[in-house]
Protein backbone atom coordinates (compact mmCIF):
# COMPACT_ATOMS: atom_id res chain seq x y z
CA UNK A 1 0.00 0.00 0.00
CA UNK A 2 2.80 2.34 0.90
CA UNK A 3 4.63 1.54 -2.34
CA UNK A 4 1.44 2.10 -4.35
CA UNK A 5 0.95 5.45 -2.62
CA UNK A 6 4.55 6.52 -3.25
CA UNK A 7 4.13 5.63 -6.93
CA UNK A 8 1.04 7.85 -7.10
CA UNK A 9 2.97 10.64 -5.43
CA UNK A 10 5.76 10.32 -7.98
CA UNK A 11 3.24 10.38 -10.85
CA UNK A 12 1.57 13.47 -9.37
CA UNK A 13 4.92 15.14 -9.00
CA UNK A 14 5.87 14.34 -12.62
CA UNK A 15 2.54 15.61 -13.97
CA UNK A 16 2.84 18.74 -11.88
CA UNK A 17 6.42 19.30 -13.03
CA UNK A 18 5.34 18.82 -16.64
CA UNK A 19 2.57 21.39 -16.18
CA UNK A 20 5.01 23.82 -14.63
CA UNK A 21 7.39 23.21 -17.50
CA UNK A 22 4.69 23.93 -20.05
CA UNK A 23 3.72 27.16 -18.30
CA UNK A 24 7.32 28.15 -17.92
CA UNK A 25 7.71 27.66 -21.65
CA UNK A 26 4.91 30.20 -22.08
CA UNK A 27 6.98 32.75 -20.20
CA UNK A 28 5.24 32.76 -16.80
CA UNK A 29 4.78 30.62 -13.71
CA UNK A 30 1.34 29.29 -12.79
CA UNK A 31 1.06 31.59 -9.78
CA UNK A 32 1.80 34.70 -11.85
CA UNK A 33 -1.00 36.86 -13.28
CA UNK A 34 -1.50 36.81 -17.09
CA UNK A 35 0.36 39.48 -18.99
CA UNK A 36 -1.91 42.46 -19.80
CA UNK A 37 -3.03 42.86 -23.41
CA UNK A 38 -1.10 45.39 -25.45
CA UNK A 39 -2.87 48.77 -25.66
CA UNK A 40 -2.95 50.22 -29.21
CA UNK A 41 -1.28 53.59 -29.72
CA UNK A 42 -3.05 55.95 -32.14
CA UNK A 43 -1.50 59.11 -33.56
CA UNK A 44 -3.57 62.18 -34.40
CA UNK A 45 -2.07 64.80 -36.71
CA UNK A 46 -4.04 68.04 -37.01
CA UNK A 47 -3.52 71.53 -38.40
CA UNK A 48 -3.61 74.39 -35.93
CA UNK A 49 -2.32 77.92 -35.52
CA UNK A 50 -0.70 76.78 -32.28
CA UNK A 51 1.80 73.96 -31.79
CA UNK A 52 0.69 71.38 -29.25
CA UNK A 53 0.93 67.75 -28.18
CA UNK A 54 -2.35 67.93 -26.29
CA UNK A 55 -5.83 68.62 -27.71
CA UNK A 56 -8.11 71.43 -26.60
CA UNK A 57 -10.40 70.59 -23.68
CA UNK A 58 -13.73 68.90 -24.58
CA UNK A 59 -16.24 71.39 -25.93
CA UNK A 60 -13.61 73.73 -27.40
CA UNK A 61 -12.72 71.60 -30.42
CA UNK A 62 -15.93 70.19 -32.00
CA UNK A 63 -14.12 67.99 -34.54
CA UNK A 64 -11.89 66.40 -31.90
CA UNK A 65 -14.96 65.90 -29.71
CA UNK A 66 -16.72 64.17 -32.62
CA UNK A 67 -13.75 61.86 -33.21
CA UNK A 68 -13.58 60.98 -29.51
CA UNK A 69 -17.31 60.23 -29.51
CA UNK A 70 -16.84 57.94 -32.50
CA UNK A 71 -14.06 56.12 -30.66
CA UNK A 72 -16.32 55.67 -27.62
CA UNK A 73 -19.08 54.36 -29.89
CA UNK A 74 -16.66 51.63 -30.98
CA UNK A 75 -15.65 50.83 -27.41
CA UNK A 76 -12.37 52.75 -27.18
CA UNK A 77 -11.70 54.91 -24.14
CA UNK A 78 -8.57 57.04 -24.04
CA UNK A 79 -5.99 55.96 -21.42
CA UNK A 80 -7.96 52.77 -20.75
CA UNK A 81 -7.86 50.58 -23.84
CA UNK A 82 -6.32 53.08 -26.27
CA UNK A 83 -3.44 55.54 -26.07
CA UNK A 84 -3.69 58.75 -28.10
CA UNK A 85 -0.66 60.67 -29.31
CA UNK A 86 -1.95 64.16 -30.19
CA UNK A 87 0.03 66.47 -32.49
CA UNK A 88 -1.16 69.88 -33.74
CA UNK A 89 0.85 72.40 -35.75
CA UNK A 90 0.85 74.85 -38.62
CA UNK A 91 1.87 73.54 -42.04
CA UNK A 92 5.57 74.28 -41.38
CA UNK A 93 5.79 71.83 -38.44
CA UNK A 94 3.37 69.15 -39.57
CA UNK A 95 6.13 67.20 -41.33
CA UNK A 96 8.22 67.07 -38.13
CA UNK A 97 5.28 65.88 -36.09
CA UNK A 98 4.35 63.26 -38.71
CA UNK A 99 7.85 61.77 -38.48
CA UNK A 100 7.70 61.94 -34.68
CA UNK A 101 4.51 59.85 -34.65
CA UNK A 102 6.07 57.20 -36.90
CA UNK A 103 9.08 57.01 -34.59
CA UNK A 104 6.98 56.57 -31.41
CA UNK A 105 5.82 54.23 -33.07
CA UNK A 106 2.03 54.45 -33.47
CA UNK A 107 -0.18 51.68 -34.84
CA UNK A 108 -1.88 54.14 -37.19
CA UNK A 109 -2.27 57.89 -37.70
CA UNK A 110 -5.55 59.80 -38.03
CA UNK A 111 -5.03 62.93 -40.15
CA UNK A 112 -7.36 65.86 -39.56
CA UNK A 113 -7.30 67.26 -43.11
CA UNK A 114 -5.62 66.93 -46.51
CA UNK A 115 -2.52 68.93 -45.51
CA UNK A 116 -2.02 66.71 -42.47
CA UNK A 117 -2.68 63.62 -44.60
CA UNK A 118 0.00 64.66 -47.08
CA UNK A 119 2.49 65.21 -44.25
CA UNK A 120 1.68 61.81 -42.75
CA UNK A 121 1.97 60.10 -46.15
CA UNK A 122 5.36 61.74 -46.77
CA UNK A 123 6.58 60.36 -43.43
CA UNK A 124 5.68 56.70 -43.99
CA UNK A 125 4.54 54.26 -46.65
CA UNK A 126 3.75 51.47 -44.18
CA UNK A 127 1.96 52.87 -41.10
CA UNK A 128 -1.79 53.08 -41.88
CA UNK A 129 -3.16 56.62 -42.27
CA UNK A 130 -6.84 57.51 -41.92
CA UNK A 131 -8.14 60.71 -43.50
CA UNK A 132 -10.76 62.23 -41.20
CA UNK A 133 -11.29 64.82 -43.94
CA UNK A 134 -9.29 64.17 -47.08
CA UNK A 135 -10.28 67.12 -49.24
CA UNK A 136 -12.45 67.16 -52.37
CA UNK A 137 -10.02 65.18 -54.57
CA UNK A 138 -7.71 62.77 -52.71
CA UNK A 139 -7.05 60.94 -55.99
CA UNK A 140 -5.96 64.11 -57.78
CA UNK A 141 -3.83 65.06 -54.78
CA UNK A 142 -2.07 61.71 -55.02
CA UNK A 143 -3.14 60.49 -51.58
CA UNK A 144 -4.88 57.37 -52.94
CA UNK A 145 -4.94 55.56 -56.28
CA UNK A 146 -8.74 55.42 -56.39
CA UNK A 147 -11.65 55.84 -54.00
CA UNK A 148 -12.80 52.26 -54.45
CA UNK A 149 -9.33 50.77 -53.87
CA UNK A 150 -6.78 53.11 -52.28
CA UNK A 151 -3.90 50.64 -52.94
CA UNK A 152 -1.58 52.12 -50.31
CA UNK A 153 -1.47 52.91 -46.61
CA UNK A 154 -4.01 55.77 -46.81
CA UNK A 155 -7.80 55.50 -46.62
CA UNK A 156 -10.67 57.23 -44.83
CA UNK A 157 -13.07 59.99 -45.81
CA UNK A 158 -13.03 62.54 -48.63
CA UNK A 159 -15.04 65.73 -48.66
CA UNK A 160 -17.53 66.50 -51.42
CA UNK A 161 -16.22 67.06 -54.96
CA UNK A 162 -16.50 70.71 -55.95
CA UNK A 163 -19.08 70.04 -58.65
CA UNK A 164 -21.51 68.75 -56.00
CA UNK A 165 -21.54 71.96 -53.98
CA UNK A 166 -20.52 74.91 -56.17
CA UNK A 167 -23.91 75.45 -57.77
CA UNK A 168 -25.76 75.26 -54.46
CA UNK A 169 -23.31 77.67 -52.78
CA UNK A 170 -23.77 80.25 -55.55
CA UNK A 171 -27.55 79.81 -55.41
CA UNK A 172 -27.59 80.36 -51.63
CA UNK A 173 -25.53 83.53 -51.99
CA UNK A 174 -27.84 84.78 -54.76
CA UNK A 175 -30.94 84.08 -52.65
CA UNK A 176 -29.45 85.66 -49.51
CA UNK A 177 -27.74 88.82 -50.79
CA UNK A 178 -30.06 91.37 -52.44
CA UNK A 179 -28.81 92.48 -55.86
CA UNK A 180 -25.95 89.96 -55.99
CA UNK A 181 -24.37 90.11 -59.44
CA UNK A 182 -20.56 89.73 -59.10
CA UNK A 183 -19.01 86.98 -56.96
CA UNK A 184 -15.34 86.49 -56.11
CA UNK A 185 -14.03 82.94 -55.76
CA UNK A 186 -10.86 82.32 -53.79
CA UNK A 187 -8.55 79.78 -55.39
CA UNK A 188 -5.26 78.13 -54.48
CA UNK A 189 -3.10 78.43 -57.60
CA UNK A 190 -0.83 75.69 -56.24
CA UNK A 191 -3.74 73.27 -56.30
CA UNK A 192 -4.69 73.59 -59.96
CA UNK A 193 -5.75 76.20 -62.52
CA UNK A 194 -9.12 77.77 -61.75
CA UNK A 195 -11.65 75.00 -62.53
CA UNK A 196 -14.57 75.26 -64.97
CA UNK A 197 -17.06 73.77 -62.47
CA UNK A 198 -18.19 77.28 -61.46
CA UNK A 199 -18.97 78.46 -65.01
CA UNK A 200 -22.24 76.68 -65.75
CA UNK A 201 -24.00 77.46 -62.42
CA UNK A 202 -22.79 81.07 -62.55
CA UNK A 203 -24.22 81.49 -66.06
CA UNK A 204 -27.49 79.84 -65.03
CA UNK A 205 -27.79 82.26 -62.08
CA UNK A 206 -26.61 85.22 -64.19
CA UNK A 207 -23.64 85.89 -61.96
CA UNK A 208 -20.26 87.26 -63.00
CA UNK A 209 -17.30 85.42 -61.46
CA UNK A 210 -14.04 86.98 -60.34
CA UNK A 211 -11.39 84.30 -59.62
CA UNK A 212 -8.93 85.34 -56.91
CA UNK A 213 -5.93 83.04 -57.28
CA UNK A 214 -3.29 83.08 -54.54
CA UNK A 215 -0.20 80.98 -53.89
CA UNK A 216 0.16 81.59 -50.17
CA UNK A 217 -1.38 83.37 -47.19
CA UNK A 218 0.77 86.43 -47.84
CA UNK A 219 -1.22 87.04 -51.04
CA UNK A 220 -4.65 86.99 -49.38
CA UNK A 221 -4.64 90.68 -48.44
CA UNK A 222 -3.95 91.65 -52.05
CA UNK A 223 -6.69 89.33 -53.30
CA UNK A 224 -9.27 90.97 -51.05
CA UNK A 225 -8.07 94.42 -52.11
CA UNK A 226 -8.75 93.35 -55.70
CA UNK A 227 -12.22 92.14 -54.72
CA UNK A 228 -12.98 95.52 -53.13
CA UNK A 229 -11.75 97.46 -56.18
CA UNK A 230 -13.83 95.28 -58.50
CA UNK A 231 -16.90 95.87 -56.29
CA UNK A 232 -17.86 92.25 -55.80
CA UNK A 233 -21.09 91.53 -53.91
CA UNK A 234 -20.09 88.23 -52.29
CA UNK A 235 -17.34 85.65 -52.00
CA UNK A 236 -16.98 81.86 -52.20
CA UNK A 237 -14.29 80.18 -50.12
CA UNK A 238 -14.00 76.67 -51.64
CA UNK A 239 -12.42 75.24 -48.50
CA UNK A 240 -9.21 74.06 -50.15
CA UNK A 241 -6.49 72.88 -47.72
CA UNK A 242 -4.58 76.19 -47.59
CA UNK A 243 -7.77 78.10 -46.84
CA UNK A 244 -8.58 75.72 -44.01
CA UNK A 245 -5.19 76.26 -42.39
CA UNK A 246 -5.57 80.06 -42.71
CA UNK A 247 -9.31 80.26 -42.13
CA UNK A 248 -8.99 82.80 -39.30
CA UNK A 249 -7.14 85.21 -41.61
CA UNK A 250 -9.78 84.80 -44.31
CA UNK A 251 -12.63 85.44 -41.86
CA UNK A 252 -10.89 88.63 -40.69
CA UNK A 253 -10.48 89.80 -44.29
CA UNK A 254 -14.11 89.00 -45.11
CA UNK A 255 -15.21 91.07 -42.10
CA UNK A 256 -12.90 93.97 -43.02
CA UNK A 257 -14.22 93.94 -46.60
CA UNK A 258 -17.84 93.53 -45.44
CA UNK A 259 -18.35 90.65 -47.86
CA UNK A 260 -21.10 88.07 -47.49
CA UNK A 261 -19.18 84.81 -47.88
CA UNK A 262 -19.92 81.10 -48.04
CA UNK A 263 -17.64 78.08 -47.54
CA UNK A 264 -18.16 74.31 -47.43
CA UNK A 265 -17.56 73.72 -43.71
CA UNK A 266 -19.28 74.90 -40.55
CA UNK A 267 -15.95 76.01 -39.06
CA UNK A 268 -16.23 79.06 -41.35
CA UNK A 269 -19.45 80.54 -39.88
CA UNK A 270 -18.33 79.40 -36.43
CA UNK A 271 -15.26 81.62 -36.89
CA UNK A 272 -17.41 84.55 -38.09
CA UNK A 273 -18.16 83.96 -41.80
CA UNK A 274 -21.74 84.30 -42.99
CA UNK A 275 -22.64 80.75 -44.00
CA UNK A 276 -21.48 77.29 -44.96
CA UNK A 277 -22.96 74.66 -47.22
CA UNK A 278 -21.29 71.29 -47.54
CA UNK A 279 -20.68 67.99 -45.77
CA UNK A 280 -20.86 67.70 -42.00
CA UNK A 281 -17.25 67.65 -40.77
CA UNK A 282 -18.18 66.46 -37.25
CA UNK A 283 -19.97 63.52 -38.85
CA UNK A 284 -16.88 62.70 -40.90
CA UNK A 285 -14.56 62.90 -37.90
CA UNK A 286 -16.91 60.66 -35.95
CA UNK A 287 -16.94 58.22 -38.85
CA UNK A 288 -13.11 58.14 -38.91
CA UNK A 289 -13.31 56.01 -35.74
CA UNK A 290 -14.91 53.25 -37.85
CA UNK A 291 -11.72 53.06 -39.91
CA UNK A 292 -9.60 53.01 -36.74
CA UNK A 293 -11.62 50.05 -35.47
CA UNK A 294 -11.41 48.16 -38.78
CA UNK A 295 -7.64 48.56 -39.07
CA UNK A 296 -6.98 47.65 -35.43
CA UNK A 297 -8.96 44.47 -36.09
CA UNK A 298 -6.73 43.57 -39.03
CA UNK A 299 -8.23 45.25 -42.10
CA UNK A 300 -5.84 46.36 -44.85
CA UNK A 301 -6.12 50.12 -45.58
CA UNK A 302 -5.29 49.43 -49.24
CA UNK A 303 -8.58 47.53 -49.51
CA UNK A 304 -10.84 49.84 -47.47
CA UNK A 305 -12.72 52.15 -49.89
CA UNK A 306 -12.60 55.90 -49.30
CA UNK A 307 -16.04 57.20 -48.35
CA UNK A 308 -17.64 60.37 -49.66
CA UNK A 309 -20.22 62.35 -47.64
CA UNK A 310 -23.89 61.44 -47.86
CA UNK A 311 -25.35 64.28 -45.77
CA UNK A 312 -24.95 68.03 -46.30
CA UNK A 313 -25.70 70.91 -43.96
CA UNK A 314 -26.40 74.63 -44.21
CA UNK A 315 -25.09 76.66 -41.26
CA UNK A 316 -25.73 80.41 -40.92
CA UNK A 317 -24.14 82.91 -38.54
CA UNK A 318 -27.01 85.27 -37.66
CA UNK A 319 -24.75 87.73 -35.85
CA UNK A 320 -22.66 88.15 -39.01
CA UNK A 321 -25.80 88.55 -41.11
CA UNK A 322 -26.97 91.33 -38.79
CA UNK A 323 -23.57 93.05 -38.94
CA UNK A 324 -23.76 92.99 -42.75
CA UNK A 325 -27.34 94.32 -42.73
CA UNK A 326 -28.68 91.12 -44.29
CA UNK A 327 -32.03 89.58 -43.45
CA UNK A 328 -31.93 85.86 -44.21
CA UNK A 329 -34.96 85.19 -46.44
CA UNK A 330 -37.47 82.53 -45.48
CA UNK A 331 -36.63 80.34 -48.48
CA UNK A 332 -33.06 80.05 -47.15
CA UNK A 333 -34.06 79.70 -43.49
CA UNK A 334 -36.19 76.68 -44.40
CA UNK A 335 -33.03 74.92 -45.59
CA UNK A 336 -30.86 75.83 -42.57
CA UNK A 337 -29.75 72.88 -40.45
CA UNK A 338 -27.99 74.92 -37.76
CA UNK A 339 -27.93 78.57 -36.69
CA UNK A 340 -25.07 80.33 -34.91
CA UNK A 341 -26.37 83.25 -32.85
Amino acid sequence: MERRGSGLSRRSFMLGAAGVGLLAGCGRWPWQAPEPARVPRIGYLGTSSRESRTPLPPGEAPLIDAFRQGMRDHGYVEDQNIIMEWRFAGDTRLADFAVELVQRPVDLTVAGGPVATQAAKDATSTTPIIMASGGPDPVGQGLVTSLARPDGNVTGLATAPLDLVTGKQLELLRDTVPGLSRVAVLWDANWSPFPPVYDAPAQALRLELLPLAVRGPDELDGAFDTATKRRVDGLVNPGLPMFGVHERQIVDLVARSRLPAIAPFRTFPEAGGLMAYGPSLPEQFRRAAYYVDRILKGANPAELPVEQPMRFELVVNMKTAQALGITIPEQVLLQVTDVIQ
